[in-house]
């Protein structure tokens, strides 16, 4: 559902159909699989209806099994008598380009390659420049790979394993451009969509003991991945559930899908794939909403330029903080006021300004107060929890897990990881600390909400040499004194106050002793 300023996914039902069952062997959809097709049919025209949907509002798409049987025209027909539902089957170039909208408005690729694995097809996207460049489908879907190389019943044998393997990788020989840049030059990435890639990595999470709030932006290595094809391969299809994060719905058919992933990154020269929850439906909707934004005189057909957000990760903050009634003065001031105290902390040298931190200070900044949205009390676990189950695409999950527990933190507490800490790597817990301190004190001056200081102003006696020689638990040892003074239009006794409090986190996050100038 989009609304002017925001949008969120309200409802969902899904129905696993597999409509291209026995398709390979055939060449035409059977009886079964139609009539479950059917009857899915019946029940999404009916939520429909229920849900008050106009036609226009509605789009219902058919993809690889569909478009390739040859009674494809019979099955329509009857699915047209049976279902209102506008039913288009998609090209393989509109498929691609669905999924290649998907990926680049739910991450932040811009070199690389799409991969979008259905059961009956996949489809990869040469990206460069944020701009789909070139692009190719190949029969090599779940499904189909399933029912021609591995057993119905039983382990898999390493010669069936091989034969599938063999069989992926001389349909990509098509694909000349897939391995262009191989080995990959930096920042040229492969990102996944589908059910069958959301599951593997659902799989590589657990398996490495990660916290799971959603797979968005979960990478899984080549090697991971080899893992999990051998673990998968030993057992029978029916005991491939057992893996923790192996949906029993796709158990049969999550070996041919991991095998088929493996060789795209085999022959592309990938050494991970990375995750986006975002789908085919995702990338029919951005089309549609992006497209609305835009000025007549600004459509697609007239620039030739795609529909993409401008910057994914300011639009992932955005549209998660207009999704609840927020104080946006208020907010927006906070923002201005951390910002302000990171740039100038980091002209005098107390820390680096790494831009990635500045704007995790940002994101952290525009959602602290969403969890007002649940109850006033506790609104910072509240905004936490929103941030963690909400979704941030375009950020990776510990930087979404340093912008969720700032905001934690933004009250008071000695911020720490606490169950995400799994997710952090060398110099995380800093960055938190300095993002956590930062925002209080942002908070602390605007407490009153009225955007009485406009500013800040620090200076520091010490250098920052001398400054890192606080003690342990942010006691400074007589090294070097900060200074804040506030920049108001009005007596600022409150906020001198607030601010006042956060000397211990102060020097935990910078290593100088924080006084407020009266």
């Amino acid at each position: 559902m989009a609304g002017e300023r925001s949008w969120k996914r309200t409802d969902e039902i899904y129905e696993p159909v597999r409509i291209g069952e026995g398709l390979a062997a055939s060449g035409s959809l059977g009886e079964k699989p139609m009539e479950r097709a059917l009857a899915t049919l019946d029940v999404f025209a009916h939520f429909c209806q229920a849900d008050g949907l106009e036609a226009e509002a509605i789009d219902a798409v058919a993809t690889s099994a569909i478009r390739d049987a040859e009674n494809t025209e019979s099955f329509l027909a009857r699915a047209r008598a049976r279902s209102s539902l506008p039913i288009r089957v998609l090209s393989r170039e509109q498929e691609a380009r669905y999924g290649y909208l998907a990926a680049v408005n739910s991450t932040t690729l811009t070199d690389g390659c799409v991969l979008d694995l259905g059961g009956g097809s996949m489809q990869l996207v040469r990206v460069t420049g944020r701009q789909a460049r070139e692009s190719g489908s190949w029969r090599v879907g779940t499904v189909r790979m399933t029912e021609r190389f591995l057993p119905a019943n039983g382990p898999a044998k390493r010669k069936q394993i091989e034969e599938l393997r063999d069989h992926v990788a001389s349909e990509l020989e098509q694909a000349a451009w897939l391995s262009e840049g191989n080995p990959p030059q930096e920042g040229r990435r492969l990102v996944g969509i589908g059910g069958t890639v959301r599951n593997l990595a659902a799989a590589a999470q657990r398996g490495a003991g990660l916290p799971s709030n959603g797979v968005q932006g979960m990478v899984i290595d080549a090697q991971a991945l080899d893992e999990l094809v051998k673990r998968l391969a030993e057992l029978p299809a029916a005991e491939r559930s057992s893996i923790p994060g192996i949906k029993p719905a796709r158990a049969d058919l999550i070996l041919a899908g991991a095998v088929v992933v493996q060789g795209v990154l085999r022959a592309g020269g990938f050494d991970a794939l990375e995750t986006t929850e975002a789908g085919l439906r995702e990338g029919v909707f951005f089309e549609r909403l992006l497209s609305e934004r835009r000025p007549a005189a600004d459509d697609a057909d007239a620039t030739g330029q795609p529909p993409l957000f401008d910057d994914v990760r300011r639009s992932s903050v955005l549209n998660l903080a207009a999704r609840y009634r927020l104080d946006g003065a208020h907010t927006r001031h906070v923002a201005v006021l951390a910002l302000g105290m990171f740039d100038e902390l980091a002209r005098l040298g107390l820390h680096d300004g790494e831009p990635r931190e500045r704007e995790l200070l940002w994101a952290a900044s525009m959602l602290h107060d969403i969890g007002m949205s649940v109850d006033y009390d506790d609104h910072h676990k509240h905004s936490r929890y929103l941030i963690l189950n909400g979704g941030l695409p375009g950020f990776s999950p510990v930087e979404v897990a340093i912008v969720a527990q700032a905001a934690r933190y933004h009250r008071k507490g000695m911020p720490e990881p606490g169950p995400l800490r799994p997710l952090f790597g060398p110099g995380d817990a800093e960055r938190l600390d300095r993002c956590a301190v930062l925002l209080r004190l942002a908070e602390d001056l605007e407490r009153s909400r009225d955007q009485l200081v406009r500013g800040t102003h620090f200076t520091v006696s010490g250098t920052p040499e001398e400054a890192s020689g606080a003690g342990q638990n942010g006691s400074p040892n007589g090294a070097a004194e900060v200074e804040l003074r506030l920049i108001a239009d009005g007596e600022s006794a409150v906020p001198r106050w607030a601010a006042a409090r956060e000397t211990e986190l102060f020097a935990r996050a910078f290593h100088g002793h924080l006084s407020v100038a009266s």
